[in-house]
């Protein structure tokens, strides 16, 4: 992990459900597989007297039901079963995800839901607002960054968990829902009455960092509206007359491949952006986008760290390979592995790998631990490596605490820049 300070929040609207990485559509369409297909699709084998998986399944699951002590839970029951199946695997980013995990899954990786418009973070009078989307109806009504919701439609929500006071707040479009609010600077608690409303969630953040001519673009994952997000903060600090770029993808785990061809399409057009190879040997070579390439006549530099990974790996790792960034940091997770999601019949969905990828030059970047977990190869090597700072708390993005930041700067400078 960083040692930068993290804030732990939550889209509303969604759930965290781990593991976020990347895969190469959102969904497989087509009927939902059966057990067994997800028996093959992981490679579960028959037995020696051609008894298929899924019969041994069955007969195993009905034989619990039926015969154990205490009632059973059928479809927690059922769960288990294949989550154990997909853990048995020993691949962290193969897993099972229940249909509650599988909405937010969803969710996250297109970047819209129905909501309210904020991401809350954990406080000890209920939940407070980290983030308030500008064009959304809860800043619309009031709300504002570091506002404490403390009740939520007249009930309290003190000492509840993150995700029990989400599931409160979201609801359907065009439904209203009632917050008690204790902005900054407030002692006691006012009412907000808020619309939900669709929601697409800013996965790109910029600005001009002060005192400098530069620009600071945060981008927090590759969902499905990322690039033209990236385009529009772009715009921005283009017209405030920027004379250089930090790109800053550090604690980023990845989203949508796709997404990361549109962004370094943005860079480069129509190139290898990285070969996929399957277990049947067969390869696929993703490409950039074309007729996207923006004209950045100033030089770009991009923050990683440890935590980026997936497809933040492959857009830092391109730029890299084509000369159109220098990398900053510590080397990054080592995310080398493309997943799919298989949705099951009842809203539930199994998330596979099905590939690994290579980047142009870099190759294969999968990470490698020792036995005691520990990284000793793998991830992107920064051009310039910088640990970040643990003698002060780091206020990500303000260079005066944020050291990793300031060697971007000093680099940017060093070109001759203002």
């Amino acid at each position: 992990m960083s040692t930068y300070k993290k804030f732990v929040t939550v889209p509303l609207g969604l759930l965290a459900c781990g593991a976020f990485g990347f895969f190469l559509r959102d969904v497989e369409g087509g009927k939902a597989p059966s057990l067994e297909a997800v028996g093959r699709l992981v490679g579960v084998k028959s037995t020696p007297l051609t008894i298929s998986a899924g019969a041994v399944f069955r007969q195993n699951y009905n034989r619990i039901v039926a015969d154990y002590e205490m009632p059973v839970k059928e479809t927690e029951l059922r769960y288990a079963g294949i989550g154990g199946m997909l853990a048995s695997l020993g691949d962290p980013h193969t897993i099972f995800l229940p249909p509650r995990a599988a909405q937010a899954f969803s969710d996250e990786t297109s970047a819209k839901f129905f909501g309210v418009g904020a991401r809350l973070g954990s406080d000890a009078l209920g939940a407070k607002a980290s983030d308030v989307f500008e064009d959304g109806p809860a800043y619309k009504a009031g709300l504002r960054k570091n506002a404490v919701i403390s009740t939520v439609d007249g009930k309290s929500v003190v000492g509840l968990d993150i995700d029990s006071i989400v599931r409160k707040i979201k609801g359907p479009e065009g439904t209203s829902v009632r917050l008690g609010v204790i902005q900054v600077g407030a002692t006691k608690p006012v009412t907000i009455v808020i619309r939900r409303a669709r929601i697409t969630t800013p996965t790109v953040s910029g600005d001009v960092i002060s005192g400098t001519r530069f620009g600071y673009l945060m981008i927090t994952q590759f969902s499905e509206p990322t690039a033209l997000q990236f385009d529009r903060e772009v715009g921005k600090l283009e017209r405030q007359g920027i004379k250089g770029l930090v790109i800053d993808v550090r604690g980023n785990p990845g989203g949508l491949l796709t997404t990361a061809d549109e962004m370094v399409g943005r860079f480069v057009d129509d190139k290898p952006v990285a070969r996929l190879k399957f277990r049947s040997g067969s390869e696929q070579v993703e490409r950039s986008a074309s007729g996207k390439v923006h004209d950045f006549n100033y030089p770009v530099v991009i923050l990683l760290d440890e935590d980026s990974a997936s497809a933040a790996e492959i857009f830092s790792g391109c730029l890299k390979d084509y000369g159109k960034a220098t990398l900053i940091g510590t080397r990054s997770y080592g995310k080398a592995s493309v997943q799919n999601v298989f949705p099951l019949i009842d809203n539930s969905s199994a998330k596979v790998t099905i590939a690994k990828y290579y980047l142009p030059s870099s190759g294969y970047i999968g990470r490698k631990v020792d036995e005691d977990g520990v990284m000793i190869s793998g991830g992107l090597e920064p051009d310039v490596k910088v640990q970040l700072t643990t003698d002060v708390l780091v206020n990500i993005g303000d260079p005066k605490t944020d050291n990793q930041l300031a060697k971007a700067i000093e680099v940017l400078k060093s070109r001759g820049l203002p």
